[in-house]
């Protein structure tokens, strides 16, 4: 279990790292691009976290980049999951406005779960290949940070209050 939330926050570290590395490199006279779904966030979640990877991580306008292409080349295989992943909540959401049909529910949450697992596939995919792109000591400092960052994690689960008993 240790194992799959370590590469879980890798994979998240690496998204984000590609996305402020991706947001650095575009130019002022490009518009943003839409948002990918409801939360706001572009491709591969908020830039402002992928500034604090690039300084802390030192990396070179070479890998920023590499990094971005790899973003770019990713971006269109990423983007219909997201959108259907949006459009499964959409239709979740009727069910908790309106009446109750648990086997439609249920048909969504599978469906739902599938485009989660593509989309578990495709990030892991794109934060792989730009993890191979860091040095070692960049790998050593990602590692450090990220288990720092578990630690924290740890530590807020242990301080968080008991669940009330179940009655």
């Amino acid at each position: 279990m240790k194992s799959l939330r370590f590469r879980l926050l890798i994979a998240a570290m690496a998204v984000l790292l590609g996305s402020t590395i991706a947001k650095s490199q575009t130019t002022t006279d490009v518009p943003p691009p839409p948002p990918m779904h409801d939360h706001g966030h572009g491709f591969g979640m908020e830039g402002h976290r992928m500034g604090f990877f690039g300084k802390a991580l030192n990396l070179t306008d070479e890998q920023k980049a590499q990094m971005k292409t790899i973003m770019q080349k990713e971006h269109p295989a990423m983007k219909p999951l997201f959108q259907q992943q949006r459009q499964i909540d959409q239709q979740l959401r009727q069910y908790v406005q309106g009446p109750y049909d648990e086997a439609k529910v249920r048909a969504l949450a599978t469906q739902k779960a599938q485009v989660q697992v593509e989309l578990t596939v495709a990030q892991t995919r794109v934060h792989n290949q730009m993890y191979q792109l860091l040095t070692p000591d960049q790998q050593s400092k990602m590692k450090e940070m990220e288990a720092n960052h578990e630690t924290r994690m740890q530590k807020h689960m242990q301080e968080a209050p008991p669940a009330p008993p179940a009655q």
